[in-house]
């Protein structure tokens, strides 16, 4: 199976990964949802079944209750895949959620993280978000020191622009970049992923299917019928006048991916990992279902020709 190596660590990537965001479950800002927590534990260990070797999490998903799911599914399991979790996203009694990159915070989100997922080291700890922005460099030398200490193995940042990169590294070296990046999420290709290219940054993508717009599978329906704590019910993309164009596009995907027997997601998934600045994507599951028809993602390529047939779409249909 395809691996690549991220960034300057020593971990071999699977081209793909579990995506734990919606296993979080409902209630929180940021939920998909009510998730069924033994139908995430089922979808983690399906995936790695099939040779997946790397689960990407967060504190804040689900307010820990993601790395609670995650521990979870680990155990008993004899291969352990790699573990990436998040810091800087807190939150309050009143489940209020807050960004904090000051030390002592970080120290203590980093305790509670081994404390859910049972772990004594993490693999890949990352900053959520750049904010505070004055605060950066404060956390990011934090997050420095507790590798030093042995606490996690790499260190990594998510939706950092360059110029924050930047900041970073003059502290201490950056080992990946986690951004938003699918056909229709693009805003990365100017100067963040050139810099994380130029800099041997590696980039682990999210939402390569959009949140599940470029499955195949969403439908005006299922939209409409998604509950009220589902964060994509505002999302511009999930509604007119960029609904209608999209739902079209996940159509030219399900065709490309039928001439090969995937779905449209697994295009999508494939189209993000044609860049050369992607070491691989991370791909969310809900079910040992999805998670299956996913897989076929690890090996499956687009081919020029096809890449260029969705740019063609893209380009007709801005």
């Amino acid at each position: 199976m395809e691996t690549k190596q991220l960034g300057n660590g020593d971990m071999q990537l699977t081209r793909i990964g579990i995506g734990a965001w919606a296993m979080g479950g409902g209630g929180w800002k940021f939920a998909w949802g009510p998730q069924n927590d033994n139908e995430s534990i089922a979808a983690i260990r399906a995936a790695l079944d099939a040779g997946v070797n790397w689960i990407d999490t967060a504190a804040v998903y689900g307010l820990g209750h993601s790395e609670e799911v995650v521990a979870r599914a680990l155990e008993g399991v004899a291969r352990k895949p790699y573990v990436f979790t998040k810091c800087e996203r807190v939150w309050n009694e009143q489940r209020e959620i807050s960004p904090r990159l000051k030390a002592d915070s970080v120290r203590r989100e980093l305790e509670a993280s081994l404390r859910r997922l049972k772990r004594d080291v993490i693999d890949l700890y990352q900053i959520h978000w750049p904010e505070p922005d004055e605060d950066i460099e404060e956390g990011w030398q934090t997050l420095a020191r507790l590798k030093e200490e042995g606490k996690v193995r790499w260190i990594g940042v998510s939706n950092f622009n360059a110029a924050q990169m930047e900041r970073a590294r003059r502290i201490a070296p950056i080992t990946s970049l986690q951004p938003p990046y699918n056909l229709l999420t693009r805003a990365v290709e100017e100067s963040i992923l050139p810099y994380a290219l130029s800099n041997g940054i590696g980039v682990v993508v999210y939402s390569p299917m959009k949140s599940g717009l470029l499955t195949g599978a969403m439908t005006r329906e299922r939209i409409a019928a998604m509950p009220g704590d589902d964060f994509r019910r505002n999302v511009a993309a999930f509604k007119e006048p960029q609904l209608s164009r999209n739902l079209e596009f996940a159509e030219l995907l399900k065709r490309i991916g039928a001439r090969h027997g995937v779905s449209a997601g697994v295009v999508a998934i494939a189209w993000t990992l044609r860049h050369p600045a992607v070491t691989a994507a991370i791909v969310g599951m809900r079910s040992a279902g999805q998670a299956k028809g996913v897989l076929p993602a690890l090996e499956f390529r687009l081919d020029d020709g096809e890449a260029e047939e969705m740019e063609s779409s893209l380009r007709e249909h801005p």
